[in-house]
């Protein structure tokens, strides 16, 4: 499967992608009648983006076929969660004191974080494209930090990008993940990104975990970061039990977004 799952599509089916990334599964009546069309119409589509990998049939309808060692394009992924994401990142603001430097992650979850900045003094370092172009708009002073461009999270990535990390050291870093469970640490499924938040994890002073409730008992292809690395998690359910004995024994502040 292509790394970027919106497309080239035809907009039917974008939508029925999206449908499919916010409900996890879709059924084909529901989705002829809210895109006005005829149920066969969307048997084809859905026909058309399981031949293509991107959905897996199930009675009446289809689900969305998300592989652990796969990324989701940056558009499908910022449509997930959104509320979740909003909420760690205004809890993730309270951490941040006027006069800190902060690093921001490619990740969806950080660039919430960036779009609250501006009500901060603060001086901020982004990883990715869209990070900065809304730090550049909310008029926040901020380092960019280039390398080869990594195009599914509009990212940079590589020996660029390492190099010039390591000469950074940011009060707070925050950083999100593609899973996260206790004896694998945080995970991520693409080896270059996983690389280049490494280098941003080690640069800072404290690292915070921006992690909504669905990424708990997942893991991707490799580690990003282990318990050792990590001060605090920001996450918007209350985690499993084991979750939480876990992260005391080790000492991480958990911090539940309101």
């Amino acid at each position: 499967m292509s790394s970027d799952l919106m497309g080239p599509l035809p907009g039917r089916q974008q939508d029925i992608l999206r449908r499919a990334l916010a409900l996890g599964v879709v059924r084909i009546k529901e989705l002829a009648t809210e895109l006005g069309v005829h149920e066969m119409t969307v048997r084809r589509d859905i026909d058309a983006l399981c031949e293509q990998g991107r959905l897996l049939r199930v009675h009446g309808g289809a689900q969305l076929l998300e592989r652990t060692s796969e990324e989701l394009s940056q558009q499908l992924r910022a449509a997930q969660n959104v509320e979740a994401k909003e909420r760690i990142a205004r809890a993730a603001l309270g951490l941040i004191q006027d006069g800190d430097t902060v690093a921001l992650d490619a990740s969806t979850t950080s660039l919430a974080l960036a779009r609250l900045l501006p009500s901060r003094r603060v001086q901020a370092i982004a990883c990715s494209l869209d990070a900065a172009n809304v730090l550049a708009a909310g008029g926040v002073p901020f380092l960019m930090v280039g390398g080869n461009f990594h195009a599914p999270a509009r990212s940079f990535v590589g020996a660029f990008f390492l190099d010039t990390l390591a000469r950074l050291h940011p009060d707070l870093v925050f950083f999100s993940a593609k899973g996260y469970a206790p004896e694998t640490g945080f995970t991520d499924p693409h080896l270059p990104e996983v690389g280049s938040k490494q280098a941003l994890i080690r640069s800072g002073s404290s690292v915070v975990a921006l992690l909504d409730h669905s990424k708990f008992g997942r893991r991707a292809l490799a580690t990003i970061a282990t318990h050792a690395d990590v001060n605090t998690v920001i996450t918007d359910a209350e985690p499993a039990e084991a979750v939480r004995a876990r992260l005391d024994t080790d000492d991480i502040q958990l911090i539940l977004a309101p």
